[in-house]
């Protein structure tokens, strides 16, 4: 069984930084691209930022200069590092992973959500 698990959320003040990681464990036979997305209360989940196998990123203009994003595809894992955090980056942080299964195909894995909340 596939699971994605995040971890490295917590309460931040404005301004300050945090890192999230995400660990894929299971049997399966590739990871390809992974991202991770947020949803604040009422609001839609949104795409912070995802990265491909080979490296390529992307990034929501809402974090561009302020978030980074990482994976070590040796380890399964995947990281965001979030610095000059505001509070309207307060969420449900969830990580996404298309994840290649033997016998199964090809389909998307969510995690279960870690949170983020930037107050003073």
């Amino acid at each position: 069984q596939v699971r994605l698990v995040e971890s490295g959320g917590g309460l931040v003040q404005p301004g300050g930084s945090l890192r999230l990681s995400c660990a894929a464990s299971g049997s399966f036979f590739r990871i390809g691209d992974m991202g991770w997305y947020r949803q604040a209360p009422g609001k839609p989940r949104e795409l912070v930022a995802s990265i491909s196998s080979g490296g390529a990123t992307y990034l929501d203009d809402s974090v561009e200069g302020r978030v980074s994003i990482s994976r070590e595809n040796s380890k399964n894992t995947m990281s965001l590092q979030m610095n000059s955090l505001k509070p309207e980056d307060t969420a449900v942080y969830y990580c996404n992973a298309e994840i290649v299964v033997l016998g199964v195909g090809r389909e998307s894995y969510w995690g279960q959500g870690t949170q983020v909340t930037v107050s003073s």
